[in-house]
């Protein structure tokens, strides 16, 4: 066994370790970063994911909002997004509804052919003042803590306030809008990785809306250039150029409150001492490493993730039902499939009752259309498109590992009879074949995640989401509180997606945690 010693052990190199690493690296300290996968970028990697089909993939993560240009700025990255022309597409029984951000009255003649115009100038001045709102919030997003009084204070619009963080998101958009196709397309904002009705007072869909309009105080969800792989292969670059000292294959076993760290690597049990230990896991994972045992509390319940990631690889975009829009307009930006607001809530009932929703609401997204360097110049010329499918209310307590197999069948056929409603012809004839001459086609149920990237129940957020500011009366007496990456155990801080203001690409989980520690934690 060997023996090491750091001013800062990071468990865990996705993203979010990375930017830890390289702030602190940057300032001097010693880092040492530990990475279980042959690779670093955790959620946030490009792959291979059809071998020998000339297509390479952002197989989990897929867009960026939440990173703050700041962070991009402050660490030298060399990474370019590219902004959608089209918002989103949505289709209907009355035609669809296209959102041009080009084209302002394209989007209210889209909304007139709906039979939703009286719902155009609602739209505009609801995303006004959601516009309003991430002005104001996420500027504070790289700093300390505000209470819930400060940042109410900092909105400066106390109706607003209520509508959005207050009372529950069905509320608000029931009083905003009419049309039910239009609420769908707002809601579904607070539904991303969030297994929850719109109705709930926990406001667990005010969380996850709020994170999804406020990035980059636009709210726009863009596409990294080069795939999600060009972000990490960014970071890591910076970082490794700082200093700091990573390592993959190196799969961290235990760790203590002292800073001690045990993984094992190429066969050998390795331990690692830190000052400071920055858990790029999973809260829940992080009580396992430490022998506390993820859940071992009865009052401890383990997250769940709700969704099914598809990956597809197509010779060319299917055509539409509704012909009064192309392809490639409808595919530009987010398409949304099956997603009125009362399909959404519908889906969630048949969830909650153990049932695949049917139809499965479905988000799709066209990154080859935007970013045509993800395929080779050969398969671009073909007229080849990639199409990555996130499917809501599909919630890990329907799937174990006996039958994993099974649900992910069973759930890649829901995903694709619900692509195909919307479709003049079905997907499953447009399909590429990799090297093997195995359809393109790949799905991963939020088991498969956990697997793949230690998810606890494939929660894509690590657990359940903060509202990024601290109640009047938290505690405010270190650093790490300050930074919301505290746990119970001074040496050791959260620093990926279950920090308080975590979840999604962000780079803030990381960010904050390296500030407490330059703070002195």
């Amino acid at each position: 066994m060997s023996e090491f010693r750091h001013n800062v052990v990071i468990i865990g190199g996705g993203h979010n370790g990375l930017v830890a690493a390289t702030y602190l690296a940057q300032a001097g300290r010693s880092v040492l970063a530990l990475e279980r996968e042959k690779q670093v970028g955790g959620a946030a990697i490009s792959a291979d994911a059809f071998p020998g089909s000339g297509a390479r993939l952002s197989r989990y993560s897929y867009l960026v909002s939440l990173l703050p240009t700041r962070i991009i700025r402050e660490l030298g990255l060399d990474i370019e997004l590219a902004r959608r022309r089209y918002s989103s597409y949505t289709p209907g029984h009355a035609g669809g509804l296209l959102v041009d951000q080009g084209d302002p009255e394209a989007t209210r003649a889209s909304f007139e052919r709906l039979g939703a115009a009286a719902d155009f100038e609602a739209w505009n001045s609801f995303y006004d003042d959601t516009a309003r709102l991430a002005r104001a919030v996420f500027p504070t997003v790289c700093e300390p803590l505000l209470t819930r009084s400060e940042a109410k204070r900092l909105v400066g619009d106390d109706a607003l306030w209520t509508a959005l963080i207050e009372q529950p998101l069905g509320d608000t958009i029931t009083d905003r809008f009419t049309n039910d196709l239009v609420r769908g397309v707002v809601a579904t904002d607070g539904l991303i990785g969030t297994f929850t009705s719109l109705d709930d007072f926990t406001l667990d869909a005010n969380r996850c809306f709020l994170y999804h309009v406020i990035g980059n105080e636009t709210g726009d969800w863009d596409v990294p250039i080069g795939g999600m792989g060009a972000v990490t292969g960014a970071l890591e670059r910076a970082a490794r150029e700082a200093g700091a000292r990573l390592e993959v294959g190196a799969d961290v076993t235990s760790v203590t409150p002292d800073g001690a760290v045990e993984y094992r690597q190429n066969g050998r049990l390795e331990t690692a001492n830190g000052g400071v230990l920055l858990a790029n896991v999973a809260p829940w994972v992080l009580r396992g490493l430490l022998g506390t045992g993820g859940g071992a509390s009865a009052a401890e319940v383990k997250p769940e993730g709700a969704q099914v990631k598809v990956n597809l690889l197509l010779r060319r975009l299917p055509r539409l039902k509704d012909a009064s829009v192309s392809p490639e307009a409808a595919f530009g930006g987010t398409f949304h499939i099956n997603e009125s607001y009362e399909q959404l809530q519908t889906a969630y009932v048949q969830a909650v009752s153990g049932e695949i929703p049917e139809p499965v609401p479905c988000e799709i997204y066209c990154h080859s259309l935007t970013d045509p360097s993800i395929l080779s110049p050969e398969l671009a010329q073909t007229g080849a498109h990639t199409l990555t499918v996130f499917a809501l209310h599909t919630p890990n307590r329907a799937i174990a590992e006996a039958n994993n197999d099974q649900m992910r069948a069973q759930l890649q056929a829901a995903v694709l009879r619900s692509l195909n409603s919307v479709l003049a012809e079905p997907i499953e004839p447009l399909l590429m074949t990799d090297a093997a001459g195995r359809p393109c086609l790949e799905t991963k149920t939020t088991l498969d995640l956990e697997h793949a990237l230690n998810l606890p129940g494939g929660n894509i957020f690590h657990g359940g989401l903060s509202w990024p500011f601290l109640e009047d009366d938290a505690p405010q007496g270190t650093s790490a509180e300050r930074w919301g990456v505290a746990t119970e155990h001074p040496r050791i801080l959260i620093c990926g997606a279950g920090a308080r203001r975590g979840g999604g690409v962000s780079g803030l989980g990381g960010h904050n945690a390296a500030m407490a520690v330059l703070e002195g934690a």
